[in-house]
């Protein structure tokens, strides 16, 4: 609409450029509309989670997104595969985290001394004890906040790389299935001047 571009941001693609990637998801918006001069992310992805990415036409927009975000009043809900039989219906997962650069790549670990974090994971479906389809909502948005948290507690994200199971993911490659398990399913919140509710989901 005027205000905002939302995305169903594909797997493997990086939100904006850094030291391994020349171009983002954000440059590349920004020569397909070189008329929007404003276009900037209203949050970020992991370059290996898909789904929903919302980005602001406008700075007063951004700076209302912020506001939204910054005091936990956007709904921000996730799919994700972990690995083995995830024990409870749902669960509340309150860790603090700190980010560390290990060679220009962000490493994210569970330390009482880091940012407050907090993550409710809810089972959707068991697959035997091999694996758990979740639906996860998130309180804080931290680097890595939700693959960190599951490994946390013994049930990686899977196909994750950096924090998950070796073993597990090259099984889950006999059967073709290449990626990481994190997908952006939908956001959510209300639009302060209007009282207008704002939906997007991408299934």
């Amino acid at each position: 609409d005027s205000r905002v571009l939302v995305i169903d941001k594909p797997a493997g693609l990086a939100v904006h450029g850094g030291s391994s990637v020349s171009l983002g998801c954000i440059e590349a918006l920004r020569i397909l509309r070189p008329t929007a001069k404003d276009l900037e992310l209203a949050h970020r992805l992991d370059r290996g989670t898909s789904g929903v990415l919302l980005l602001a036409k406008r700075r007063s927009t951004l700076r209302t997104l912020h506001g939204l975000l910054r005091e936990g009043l956007v709904d921000k809900r996730y799919l994700t595969l972990v690995q083995g039989g995830w024990p409870d219906a749902t669960r509340k997962i309150d860790a603090p985290l700190v980010t560390r650069r290990v060679g220009g790549e962000a490493r994210v670990k569970v330390d009482a001394e880091g940012k407050e974090a907090q993550s409710s994971f809810r089972v959707l479906e068991h697959y035997g004890k091999t694996a758990t389809l979740l639906e996860v909502s998130i309180a804080t948005g931290r680097t890595h906040q939700i693959r960190v948290h599951a490994a946390h507690v013994g049930h990686p994200v899977a196909g994750d790389d950096r924090y998950g199971d070796r073993d597990f993911n090259a099984y889950l490659e006999t059967f073709g299935l290449k990626r990481m398990f994190l997908h952006a399913h939908s956001l959510s919140f209300t639009w302060p001047e209007t009282g207008e509710p704002f939906s997007a989901s991408a299934p």
